[in-house]
């Protein structure tokens, strides 16, 4: 009794181990790993980052050298100069630059014609014609205890409709120059050594500015550090203009900028040129002279005696004979 008592329940153990043994997962070789472990397995981290920038570089770089080569090597934006000179003789200024062996970045005009860009020569000789369209540029250094936001006229350039220099001359500084703003206004102590006074320029600007339309970029500045004047309606300014204002959302758009976006043009990379930041003003206002123009008509409707051609030259009036005083 007793054996066959043990023998049911030793077939009872080995069914109760049987329904234990299919319910447990199988086991898996040691190679194999868990699951989840193969799929979330990553290379590991070289400190590089993959960037959507990273990705569109290897993908250029599999389609050939010659493609990531365009992408690296951008067209580089002429300089103002060559670009304005480019417009008067209706070439580019990438096919006027290989034909005079010359950079894009050139300020200096290929052209015998035009004489070339002379620092502080004061007013250019009178075989330069200034026109009726002038444009006009000034750098400042930083004066007194705060130089960041006091300054005070160190150069002043003007240029006429085709680019060519009438005036520059460094300024000297009546107060003490504590920030010679140099990285910008390309203004040093050594320069302003050979600076003429303020009132000598005075009489200078005010020569040139006698009847003429006066184009510059925030012009206001200029003339409170000229401290002069010029009427209102023989002023355009490219700040003020309502369709360039739209490109900086209805704000004082940045020269720089302007010259980039309408004109394809580099200007102030480092130190400034007011030479070539006269030039860029002048040709964004030969750029868009209609619109300026019809802008002028909504302020001051027609201008009296406005004989001037499109490229600013002043017509001759005919003269009028005086009234003969009628006899009573």
């Amino acid at each position: 009794m007793e054996l066959n008592n043990l023998s049911a329940n030793w077939k009872k153990l080995q069914k109760s181990l049987q329904a234990e043994e299919t319910s447990k997962p199988p086991k898996r070789k040691p190679s194999e790993g868990p699951v989840q472990s193969r799929l979330k397995r990553h290379k590991p981290d070289l400190g590089v980052k993959q960037t959507k920038s990273s990705k569109t570089t290897i993908k250029s770089n599999a389609m050939g050298p010659g493609a990531s080569k365009i992408t690296e090597d951008a067209p580089s934006a002429p300089s103002a100069s060559l670009a304005l000179w480019a417009e008067d003789n209706d070439i580019s200024a990438k096919d006027l630059a290989a034909a005079y062996g010359t950079s894009l970045k050139s300020i200096a005009l290929p052209d015998a014609s035009y004489p070339d860009d002379a620092v502080n020569a004061g007013r250019s000789p009178p075989t330069v014609e200034a026109g009726k369209f002038i444009a006009i540029d000034c750098e400042m250094v930083g004066v007194g205890p705060t130089p960041a936001t006091d300054s005070a006229l160190a150069r002043v350039s003007v240029v006429n409709y085709h680019g060519q220099q009438l005036y520059d001359s460094f300024v000297l500084p009546k107060e003490t120059v504590t920030d010679y703003r140099t990285h910008v206004s390309g203004i040093t102590p050594y320069l302003l050594r050979s600076a003429r006074t303020l009132e000598t320029v005075q009489m200078d600007i005010a020569d040139l500015l006698d009847g003429r339309i006066l184009i510059g970029h925030s012009i206001r500045n200029d003339l409170d550090a000229l401290l002069m004047g010029h009427p209102k309606r023989d002023i355009r300014d490219t700040c003020r203009y309502p369709p360039f204002r739209k490109l900086a959302g209805g704000k004082t758009p940045g020269l720089k900028r302007l010259a980039k976006e309408i004109l394809g043009v580099e200007i102030q990379g480092g130190e400034h040129s007011s030479i070539e930041d006269a030039r860029a003003t002048m040709l964004l206002f030969r750029k868009e002279k209609e619109g300026f123009e019809r802008e002028y008509m909504k302020n001051w409707g027609l201008r009296r005696a406005s004989n001037v051609d499109s490229e600013g030259v002043a017509r001759k009036s005919r003269k009028q004979n005086p009234k003969k005083k009628v006899k009573k």
